[in-house]
């Protein structure tokens, strides 16, 4: 797969878990927020909860979860950015770490992607 390939399947995916999340209730709040720090794919918040979802894409489970690529150097970017965010927008809801997992066989072309959200991932 190409890095273009896999660049427009991951930006697919990060719209279909916006998609859910307001379909859950969620407001987006920021799309790929990005500081010196680092990125966060999707901020969300609910009426409790203020996510940082990180968005992980694959086209298989066979090899290892998706939420694997989500280790200790990347939680350290992710709560760095977080706190960089949060220090901007300050907020009383509870901040949590989610991972949503999408499992897309067919790529672009899957009609029905499944997405698995880890609720407070790290």
């Amino acid at each position: 797969m190409s890095g273009q390939t896999a660049h427009l399947l991951g930006q697919w995916g990060e719209r279909l878990v916006a998609e859910d999340l307001r379909r859950r209730g969620f407001s987006i709040l920021a799309e790929n927020y990005r500081c010196r720090f680092g990125e966060i794919d999707l901020i969300a918040a609910d009426e409790q909860y203020l996510s940082f979802t990180e968005v992980k894409l694959r086209r298989s489970r066979s090899f290892v979860p998706a939420c694997c690529a989500v280790d200790w150097r990347k939680q350290r970017k992710l709560r760095t950015t977080a706190e960089h965010y949060l220090a901007k927008y300050p907020t009383q809801l509870q901040p949590r770490f989610d991972v949503a997992e999408v499992y897309a066989p067919q790529g672009l072309q899957t009609a029905h992607p499944a997405i698995y959200y880890i609720i407070n991932a790290f």
